[in-house]
């Protein structure tokens, strides 16, 4: 069914002075296919009709929310003729339902992901209906956070990119084509959002072929695009993006998008770079059955959105063109109508999950890093020369890269130049801590490359890289600016695996300098809060306290099929106290794994990264008057090893949590709590903590030592456990 060579005649644009776009009324001199037009009209009927279903449905309550595509129907079916199913790749928004049925979803899938059904393809009901996504048709899992889909988009063509550039790639990943596409839509609210501006400063700058579809109907909820907007048309502010390829369309004449659509996956296919469509569309519903349009869109104004229903009016055309007559226009609908029914019959009546199938998919089912599998420290070999954390970390980012070249690195300053040309004449960056120096002279800059400054940007492009099977592992240069990336940290990252069913995965590893005793590191270079992401379900924390245990758990880290968030104190880089020979390549340390670093009989302190050596200073010092300490070093925060907590506190009988991060629901009182939960019978005195003040680091080193733990800390801690 062949629609590339028709001399479609389209709607022309034309500019009011006060900028607004309005659309000409308009003649097709020849149409489409009629084949196509027929599926076309059946597709957005169909849309319009599994919408109508839920709705009636949620007015029953046996389903429990909807938000629907009306009025987008015309531009989603164009863009999915234009694009191909299982090949292309799709990052979708929750408007995006006929796209999706165009693509070759069904009904029944639709229905059963609103009823919350375990053969739901989309999430196997743990998302919202209309939160699209299908493995065999190469939808990747949407979720609700406006936005986060579009970093993710440009990190899956990205993917493409560099599959392009690294020939070892092609042995060991697949379903990569030449001329794919991957499209990206929005709504007009979601170009507000930072990562939108991300989104499209990378796809420009690496000539990324991305179709981003601005669907625009001229609401976020009940915020009008001039109030979101400057002008009122983001289209015209990004006109000057160099490489993209901007295109406006009525979104609501399927003809018209057809062939805009069409020019834009070419211009993609063709490898010039990005192409935006901005498609002006209508919402004849409210934004969902949460909300009700008739509070602030006045009769007249959704009466005129009414008169370019992209079903009624295509219709008609079809009528008028004589490509259907109204009895077999109604014919479509009949039948369209009992398929509807038919599958809401069977969704009605499908099994919902399981309970005990609530954890499963938290973490990957198939690759557990906490197994024996990688747990080579009884049988390591050191050998050479020491090296300091830096070097151990270095070390193990190289050879990694040598074993698999999935991996790809990345970040704010991480290359050693990437200006190539000036590659032999200079020392090389590598890093503000120098930690991934040389890998660019070694491995080239397809595989090693900066970033922008934007903290979002590298974690979103990674988890569309991660979701098309390359390894990234990626630098957040300082802990304390982690934050604009906490949005694709905590909503994408964790929870993609879950809440697809473990039908997709984003296996990233990222790496985070953090903590302070550094002596100037002050406010924005100092700070801890671990506990912020060991609370979140799907990610892995790892937080070594010397070179040796740096080495094996991030190879660990690389390894492994999870995302692992891999933090490493900057005071420990380069001390001497805790140097190491190497390892060898294959050296892991297991997650969930902690190190006695201490025997000891009288007290037990649990502790990780800085803490490590404050203690053992500390438990030196008063095994002078006769004290004997144990220290548990747990490396590992998320999971953490209980089975050595509880070992020990049964010893002993007595227990410091003693960690850099703040007292007040800091990580310590976790495992307080769950020490006097499940081992209270063992305990002679209560839990104890050593930790910062419930304030900020400061620049000035006297405020700096009075706010963080130190070894006369700990010791006092223990004097007075011991004298309870």
């Amino acid at each position: 069914m062949s629609f590339m060579n028709t001399d479609t005649k389209v709607l022309k644009l034309v500019r009011k002075s006060d900028s607004a776009v309005t659309i000409e009324p308009t003649t097709h001199e020849e149409l489409p296919d009629h084949k196509l037009l027929v599926e076309m009209y059946r597709t957005m009927y169909l849309s319009r009709r599994l919408d109508d279903k839920e709705i009636q449905l949620k007015g029953q309550n046996r389903i429990f929310f909807q938000i629907s595509g009306a009025g987008h129907e015309a531009v989603l079916v164009a863009a999915g003729v234009v694009l191909k199913p299982s090949y292309d790749w799709f990052y979708p928004y929750y408007r995006d339902r006929a796209l999706c049925l165009q693509l070759g979803m069904t009904p029944l899938e639709m229905l059963l992901s609103a009823v919350g059904a375990e053969a739901d393809p989309n999430s196997h009901g743990r998302q919202m209906p209309s939160h699209w996504g299908h493995k065999k048709l190469n939808i990747v899992s949407q979720s609700s956070p406006t936005g986060t889909q579009l970093l993710q988009a440009v990190g899956c063509a990205e993917a493409s990119y560099r599959y392009s550039l690294i020939p070892e790639l092609q042995k060991r990943v697949s379903n990569f084509r030449n001329d794919e596409v991957t499209y990206v839509s929005l709504g007009d609210g979601t170009t507000s959002e930072g990562e939108f501006w991300e989104a499209l400063n990378t796809a420009s700058n690496l000539k990324l072929p991305v179709v981003f579809l601005l669907e625009d109907n001229g609401y976020a909820i009940s915020v009008p695009v001039e109030v979101q907007t400057a002008g009122g048309d983001v289209s015209k502010l990004v006109e000057n993006f160099p490489s993209l390829y901007l295109q406006r369309c009525d979104g609501t004449d399927p003809i018209e998008s057809l062939e805009v659509m069409r020019r834009a996956v070419e211009y993609c296919r063709d490898r010039k770079g990005p192409a935006l469509v901005h498609a002006k569309v209508i919402r004849p519903y409210s934004h969902s059955l949460s909300d009700d349009e008739k509070l602030y869109r006045p009769d007249e104004e959704r009466a005129s959105d009414a008169e370019r229903d992209p079903v009624k009016r295509f219709g008609a055309l079809l009528i008028d063109e004589g490509v259907l007559d109204q009895d077999e226009l109604q014919q479509i609908k009949n039948e369209v109508d009992r398929i509807v029914n038919e599958a809401a019959d069977v969704a009605l009546s499908a099994a919902q999950p399981p309970k005990e199938t609530a954890t499963q998919f938290v973490f990957s089912p198939d690759v557990d890093p906490c197994s024996k599998e990688f747990d080579t420290e009884d049988r390591v070999q050191l050998s050479g020369n020491a090296g300091t954390m830096v070097d151990l970390i270095n070390r193990c980012l190289l050879t990694e890269m040598a074993r698999d070249p999935r991996i790809v690195v990345f970040g704010e300053d991480v290359a050693d130049c990437s200006r190539e040309q000036y590659l032999d004449g200079v020392k090389g960056k590598g890093g503000v801590f120098k930690v991934t120096a040389n890998l660019q002279r070694k491995y080239g800059s397809s595989r090693v490359f900066n970033s922008p400054l934007a903290e979002a940007n590298i974690v979103g492009r990674a988890i569309g890289m991660a979701t098309r099977g390359l390894k990234p592992v990626v630098e957040i240069q300082f802990f304390d600016y982690i934050w604009p990336a906490m949005h694709q940290i905590r909503n994408e990252l964790a929870l993609l695996r879950w809440r697809s069913g473990n039908e997709w995965k984003a296996p990233v590893v990222i790496r985070v300098p953090i903590g302070g005793y550094l002596k100037g590191g002050a406010v924005y270079h100092s700070q801890s809060g671990v506990s912020t992401f060991t609370q979140i379900p799907g990610l892995r924390v790892i937080y070594p306290s010397n070179a040796l245990d740096a080495n094996g758990l991030l190879r660990t880290a690389i390894r492994s099929d999870d995302p692992v968030l891999f933090l490493e104190h900057k005071h420990l880089y380069r001390q001497a106290y805790n140097k190491s020979q190497y390892p060898g390549d294959d050296f892991m340390i297991p997650f969930g794994k902690a190190k006695k670093v201490r025997e000891g009989r009288d007290i037990s302190i649990i502790t990780y990264g800085a803490l490590v050596q404050r203690s053992l200073v500390a438990a030196k010092q008063m095994e002078q008057e006769g004290i004997s300490v144990e220290i548990i070093d747990l490396r590992s925060l998320a999971p953490f090893d209980w089975d050595a907590i509880a070992e020990s506190v049964k010893k002993t009988n007595r227990v410091i949590v003693a960690h850099e991060d703040s007292l007040s629901f800091g990580y310590g009182a976790e495992i307080a709590a769950r020490i006097s939960d499940e081992l209270f019978e063992y305990l002679d005195a209560p839990v104890k903590r050593v930790c910062a003040l419930d304030t900020f680091v400061a620049y000035a080193p006297q405020l700096e030592d009075a706010i963080l733990p130190y070894s006369g800390d700990v010791a006092r801690a223990i004097a007075e456990l011991k004298a309870y």
